[in-house]
């Protein structure tokens, strides 16, 4: 029973021992690619400023961001620091996650996991950029509307006509921090259809059942919609129609794994008519 026991712990053992290994050299890499990012924050930082400053320079205003507080400056650059490093060394943590989780799989699970793995960190940049060249120019479009320079549109008018004077001053840390907010929140919006094609290839969704919760769906949809983005209606509304897209991408994605499931089957002799009375449809 000893024995038993020692030998069901050695590869327990083993596989922490792995998995801390993997972790180490994750961490290491994010570590290396965030003091390189560190040393070009500057750049970087100037680069996502280009949506802000287009909108700005389309008004005939200068691009111009402040620092509020004497350390907003230094966590600036660490927070871009931060996410330069986390985009550069993403590819190396998911080939150390993959190292981890592969050789506890089949060959075949691998053929069907892999294309998953590639598609999800391509879907996340894909949504990224959508943001930041669609989503960020439009909303800062938006909110810079509120300034107020008088009637003729000018500082010196303004002031003669006795109205405040209410032009944008804006936080280069609060910039950033709304700027990162879109682009992480629609790059994990497009991963909807690489989840729900891997769940529907598991067997746990199906085309048929998506369709039957889309009302619920589009309820859950507008709800996150609200959640992620600030509180203006443009922004919003392009999320929704975005994310509700991607949706019913997905029931398309869905649909045609099922379809080459049952070609298989047919194939091999093991596709059996009367599991679909039977079968429930999945959500």
């Amino acid at each position: 029973m000893t024995d038993t026991l020692k030998d069901s712990a050695a590869p327990l053992i083993e596989h922490l021992t792995e998995l801390r290994t993997r972790i180490m050299k994750a961490l290491l890499a994010f570590v290396v690619a965030m003091m390189l990012c560190f040393t070009v924050w500057e750049p970087i930082f100037n680069f996502l400023t280009e949506p802000l400053c287009a909108v700005q320079t389309e008004r005939g205003d200068d691009c111009a961001l402040i620092f509020i507080k004497a350390q907003e400056g230094f966590f600036v650059a660490i927070k871009i620091a931060m996410l330069g490093g986390f985009a550069v060394s993403f590819p190396f943590i998911g080939w150390q996650l993959w190292r981890f989780v592969a050789p506890g799989l089949y060959k075949t699970e691998k053929n069907a996991f892999l294309p998953f793995l590639v598609a999800s960190p391509f879907m996340f940049f894909l949504g990224a950029a959508f943001a930041f060249y669609v989503v960020t120019p439009l909303a800062f479009d938006f909110f810079l509307g509120f300034q107020q320079f008088g009637a003729e549109g000018d500082l010196a008018d303004s002031a003669a006509s006795g109205a405040p004077s209410v032009v944008f001053q804006g936080s280069a840390e609060e910039y950033l921090g709304l700027t990162v907010k879109f682009i992480v929140a629609f790059g994990l919006c497009f991963q909807l259809p690489v989840l729900l094609t891997l769940m529907g290839k598991a067997g746990l969704v199906s085309a048929q059942g998506l369709g039957e919760v889309r009302k619920y769906a589009v309820v859950g949809i507008l709800v996150l919609a609200a959640l992620v983005t600030p509180p203006d209606v443009i922004t919003q509304v392009i999320l929704f129609v975005v994310v509700y897209g991607l949706y019913e991408i997905s029931i398309l994605l869905v649909g045609r794994v099922e379809k080459k499931r049952e070609e298989k089957l047919r194939a091999e002799g093991l596709w059996d008519e009367d599991d679909l009375d039977d079968d429930e449809p999945k959500a």
